[in-house]
C-alpha cells in the first residue's frame, strides 16, 4: 500500500495545472491510486438524469480527483506550503513542517 503524507481534512495548495495557487481542504484521499479530492479545485461538470422521483437532474459541478503530487500541504502554524517530514517522540510518530519544524498533527 502506498503511504501518503497528507490526510483528509488537511489544507493544501494546488502547485500545478489549471487551478495552480488555489487553496482548499482535502475531502477524500485514495492512497492506492495516489489521488486526492480538493474542495473547489479541479471542478468538472456532470450531466445527470434524475434517478428517483423528486430528484433533480441537470448539470452538476463537482470536484474531480487530482494526483497527490500536484498538491502541497499548508502548515497550520506558519501557513506556508511545505513538505512533510516525520519525527519520533516517546515512541510516537508525528508529521512535521520542513520550514518551521513544528508538529502538524
Amino acid at each position: 500500500m502506498n503511504k501518503l503524507k497528507i490526510k483528509s481534512g488537511d489544507t493544501v495548495v494546488v502547485i500545478t495545472g489549471e487551478d495552480k495557487g488555489k487553496k482548499g481542504k482535502i475531502l477524500n484521499v485514495n492512497p492506492t491510486d495516489r489521488r486526492v479530492i480538493v474542495q473547489n479545485a479541479n471542478m468538472i461538470t456532470r450531466h445527470t438524469k434524475p434517478r428517483k422521483q423528486g430528484e433533480q437532474g441537470g448539470r452538476i459541478e463537482k470536484e474531480a480527483p487530482l494526483n497527490a503530487s500536484n498538491v502541497m500541504l499548508v502548515c497550520p502554524k506558519c501557513s506556508k506550503p511545505t513538505r512533510v517530514g516525520y519525527t519520533f517522540e516517546n515512541d510516537k510518530k508525528f508529521r512535521t513542517c520542513k520550514k518551521c519544524g513544528k508538529h502538524i498533527d
